[in-house]
């Protein structure tokens, strides 16, 4: 059930904001919505996801606004995001929507029940990330010591099991390495094989809306967020989603939905998540009524 959101399913391993409507058992016209945070978050700050889950309810009364918390504790959630499998977070928030997204869109793959109806990746990094150019609490240890993990062996084991960051770590200078040994991102992004069950899965959503921030200073290269990335052996040149392999093999089914008026590119100026209410409002929030 791993993006809800690569279910709105985009997830994002820095600070990514998923979003995603569940298709509603009744006929009541407003569908319940699921958000997940991106590292260095939790599902309650007041200052983020807490204010993003209060301008959504004021924009759409009478709508059920899930954020969701990784661990019994807010503590606890931030720390997961750092630290904990994605593959296990993908598996709790099955667990927790059965019962009541890079990461949310692994959701709308891997576990279709409940059904989606739209997800939302804002700022989500779909092709992984080459480089942390501003972890978020630049004078953190913990963004110190990812960055030496990174740089000393991403696709080892326990590096692999244990930071999170690494499972979205996607190196072009060494593609056969990642394909074999990515836990994670390698494996939603059909980078070994071809799983059907994910794209048939993912093309049942109504509308798949990535959002790309134009002047993004910590998510490199920031084409991951419309699914392009660095040319394969390459460090700096770049392609776009329509010219990759995913694409032009249609292995996640993206061409087919971009074809069937599914899959909308939104991009807005800015870092990233830096968004004004104005153009939340505007852009956003249409998806979800």
């Amino acid at each position: 059930m791993t993006t809800l959101l690569r279910m709105l399913l985009g997830a994002g391993p820095l600070l990514s904001l998923l979003v995603l409507n569940l298709v509603h058992g009744s006929d009541n016209a407003t569908l319940p919505l699921v958000m997940w945070h991106g590292m260095g978050d939790s599902c309650c700050n007041p200052l983020s996801m807490g204010s993003i889950k209060k301008m959504i309810e004021e924009a759409i009364p009478g709508i059920d606004v899930l954020s969701l918390m990784i661990g019994k504790t807010v503590i606890q959630d931030t720390e997961n995001g750092f630290f904990m499998d994605v593959n296990e977070q993908v598996s709790m928030v099955c667990s927790q929507l059965a019962q009541g997204g890079q990461f949310l869109r692994a959701v709308a793959q891997r576990c279709p029940s409940p059904p989606m109806k739209t997800l939302i990746s804002v700022g989500g990094q779909q092709q992984g990330v080459y480089g942390l150019p501003r972890c978020p609490g630049e004078s953190s240890h913990i963004c110190d010591w990812i960055r030496k993990k990174l740089n000393s062996g991403a696709y080892t084991d326990t590096v692999q099991k244990h930071l999170v960051q690494a499972q979205y770590w996607h190196d072009p200078l060494n593609d056969d390495l990642y394909k074999k040994h990515s836990l994670f991102l390698a494996d939603v992004n059909q980078e070994r094989v071809v799983n059907e069950t994910y794209k048939k899965n993912l093309q049942l959503l109504d509308k798949f809306v990535i959002v790309k921030f134009l002047q993004d200073s910590v998510v490199d290269p920031v084409d991951t967020e419309w699914f392009g990335f660095l040319k394969t052996g390459r460090a700096k040149e770049t392609e776009t989603l329509q010219e990759s392999v995913l694409y032009r093999e249609d292995r996640l089914g993206l061409a087919a939905m971009e074809a069937a008026g599914k899959l909308d590119f939104l991009a807005t100026e800015g870092d990233h998540l830096q968004f004004t209410d104005e153009w939340f409002n505007a852009k956003l929030v249409p998806y979800l009524r």
